[in-house]
């Protein structure tokens, strides 16, 4: 605890912890496009197969052509899979007969019972919105239509792994290296996968970049919290968020203007270069320095930190003797190696551990079953999206001013329970009202947006300083499986319609109702260790059987009023 006070000392919101923030908030920006880069890139066209090649239509006009070759699917467009086996030259006549190449004269035949075959010589593809997708490169429709979600599911899978690698050696070698790795990462394994040549090997630099996704995010967030003051937590957290709303619109005015998946995929991958070079003049944490006993550059870097913010008078007080005086419990409590099992080792971090695993699921579940497949809303891909991300920002205007003024606990429960009610909602209206189901979507996904806003300041505040790599490590291993699952519970909509939006209503409602047991950190200070966090929760715990002992007694003596 003692060194949130030293912090102060040297400029806890001076110049230094702006620039530093601004540097580590700016990447963020593109890892919003990377996240949801799959809806751009891997968007289904308008397709239909293709003629054979030695047909007779081969000749006659696209539109005609397709009306010879390709029957109607239910919808009334022509089917995305299938073709006539022989071209249906009646249905040129108005009048039921028409002359066939041969100058032969056919009856009316119905093409309902007309010999049907697969797509042999491929397929034609609409490409009036976009130049190139993965889709239409490697031909994934039709039989090979659930490599689609792929993409999505191996980069999730590179963010659980990235969970694992990043977590456990955020605490052993450091925040700043991880996040210069972490860029350089994201950076080559970005552009690789713009000149994959097949799809595997899309699949695996994507998976490469979810690796990456994690070591920004875990030692971003370790190194915006650890040199900042707990006064201001919520509005840099806040702020945090925004980049990631802001990003969510830069991909949609990058994708609208660039059109070709290759070209958009190298252009959200070239500015991770730029943040690993900066990258390099970020300070490692003080706090993570002086707990791994290398208190000579804990000294170095406070006095940095002093210097920048203009306080050379606390400059000079900081010295080895300070910091050990001060921070005397902490470094006794950090010759303990700590693993992930420490999450659930006591009753207050088991219960803190369980609640946000459930948490971040499903925030993470709802959230992507609802962004990751924008094309299904009918609205245009772009307008969309750029909805999407714009909703984000009343949204966390209002979370923050929730977590500020009634706390986390509540904030985080409400934001939930409501997206739940909203995506419940949706249930209800029919599927012609496009337009309120779009609205009903948008609001869901509003409070999801909140959701996470919450979730990454809570976690940060709930944990000591000394295992708050393995939480961040474990929440990614919660929210990964939501992002995998969110998008593939979409395709139980083919046997019944109304079947994902239960599922992703019900699932935060029940997070929501989890939420409550969780211990409220709004103006506590960070714990630094284990034992901090037992005493916190057992002092709350206690103080709320005190105020329900107190409306007992207040109650009894209403009733004895009566």
């Amino acid at each position: 605890m003692a060194f949130a006070e030293i912090l102060e000392q040297v400029g806890g919101t001076g110049r230094f912890q702006v620039l530093h923030v601004t540097l580590l908030c700016a990447p963020i920006l593109m890892m919003a496009s990377h996240n949801l880069l799959q809806n751009f890139v891997a968007a289904v066209p308008p397709h239909y197969c293709r003629a054979p090649k030695n047909s007779s239509t081969s000749h006659l006009d696209p539109r005609v052509t397709l009306l010879l070759t390709v029957p109607l699917g239910s919808d009334g467009r022509p089917a995305r899979c299938q073709l006539y086996s022989t071209p249906q030259w009646h249905l040129l006549a108005g009048n039921g007969t028409s002359v066939q190449p041969g100058g032969d004269v056919s009856s009316t035949q119905d093409p309902l019972s007309a010999d049907l075959q697969g797509c042999e010589e491929g397929w034609v593809y609409n490409m009036t919105e976009m130049t190139s997708t993965i889709i239409s490169e490697w031909d994934l429709v039709c039989d090979l239509r659930s490599l689609k979600p792929m993409g999505q599911t191996t980069y999730m899978g590179g963010v659980l792994v990235g969970a694992v690698v990043f977590g456990g050696l955020s605490d052993k070698f450091g925040r700043r290296f991880l996040l210069l790795f972490s860029h350089l990462l994201m950076a080559v394994g970005g552009t690789c996968t713009a000149f994959s040549p097949s799809f595997s090997l899309f699949c695996f630099f994507r998976f490469l970049c979810g690796m990456a996704l994690s070591g920004l995010v875990l030692n971003s967030f370790s190194l915006i919290v650890e040199w900042i003051p707990t006064r201001v937590r919520t509005v840099v957290g806040t702020g945090t968020g925004y980049c990631y709303t802001v990003g969510q619109l830069i991909l949609a005015g990058t994708a609208y203007f660039i059109r070709d998946w290759r070209w958009l995929t190298l252009a959200v991958s070239l500015p991770f270069y730029i943040s690993f070079l900066y990258s390099w003049w970020f300070l490692e944490s003080a706090r993570w320095l002086v707990l791994n006993g290398r208190m000579e550059e804990a000294v170095k870097n406070l006095r940095t930190v002093a210097q920048v913010n203009g306080r050379r008078a606390e400059r000079n007080k900081i010295n080895m003797e300070l910091l050990q005086g001060s921070m005397k419990k902490e470094m006794a409590c950090s010759q303990t190696t700590h693993t992930a099992l420490d999450l659930l080792r006591t009753p207050a971090m088991r219960t803190i551990t369980v609640c946000l695993c459930a948490v971040w699921f499903s925030t993470s579940f709802a959230y992507y079953g609802l962004s990751m497949d924008l094309q299904k809303f009918g609205v245009d891909i772009y307008l969309i999206q750029v909805i999407f991300g714009a909703v984000d920002i009343p949204a966390k205007v209002v979370i923050t001013v929730t977590m500020s003024m009634i706390g986390r606990r509540p904030s985080q429960c409400g934001s939930l329970i409501l997206a739940g009610i909203t995506v419940l909602s949706n249930v209800l209206v029919p599927a012609e009202m496009q337009t309120l189901r779009t609205v009903l979507a948008v609001l869901g996904k509003g409070c999801l947006a909140a959701s996470f806003n919450c979730c990454y300041l809570y976690s940060g505040e709930l944990f000591p300083t000394r295992i708050v790599a393995e939480w961040h490590g474990l929440d990614l291993h919660a929210g990964a499986p939501g992002g995998h699952g969110g998008p593939l519970v979409l395709i139980l909509g083919e046997t019944l319609s109304w079947l994902p939006g239960l599922i992703y209503g019900l699932v935060p409602i029940l997070a929501g109702g989890v939420a409550f047991f969780l211990p409220e950190t709004l103006g506590e200070p960070l714990p630094d260790t284990i034992q901090d966090t037992e005493e916190r929760s057992q002092g709350q715990k206690s103080c709320e059987k005190k105020d329900l002992a107190l409306k007992d007694a207040n109650n009894s003596l209403l009733k004895e009023a009566v």
